[in-house]
């Protein structure tokens, strides 16, 4: 059972995948606008993404399937990469995110996956895997 720092800790990234997800669906037109050209079929890859996003921040509350959601939710930051590369590659096309904002997030994706990854590497520590 998580106790304190690490429970709130969970709960606050489980709710930020859940609204992240959510924003998939809710500002769609941003994340079609941010897909990447060499993508077939945006569309359904950002109600994909934000399902994903859903179920995982879900995922995460449930000590059955945290291990699981917290690998999936790493593999789905890893697979991002593409997109933020991509908006550094073209950043006239997103005059609305400062430049520096896009910088940022190569490094805030490294700190999100190890906060995914803690919750996997804590249940695997407990069951002894």
């Amino acid at each position: 059972m998580l106790k304190g720092a690490a429970r709130a800790s969970l709960i606050a990234q489980s709710l930020f995948y859940v609204a992240s997800g959510i924003n998939h669906f809710w500002r769609q037109h941003f994340y079609l606008h941010i897909m990447p050209d060499h993508y077939s079929h945006p569309l359904a890859l950002v109600k994909l993404s934000g399902v994903a996003e859903i179920l995982g921040g879900l995922g995460l509350l449930l000590p059955a399937t945290r291990r699981f959601s917290a690998v999936g939710i790493a593999l789905m930051l890893v697979v991002f990469f593409d997109v933020h590369v991509f908006m550094l590659r073209h950043p006239g096309r997103f005059s609305e995110v400062p430049e520096w904002l896009l910088w940022a997030r190569i490094p805030l994706q490294f700190v999100l996956i190890a906060w995914a990854l803690y919750y996997a590497r804590r249940v695997a520590a407990r069951s002894g895997t």
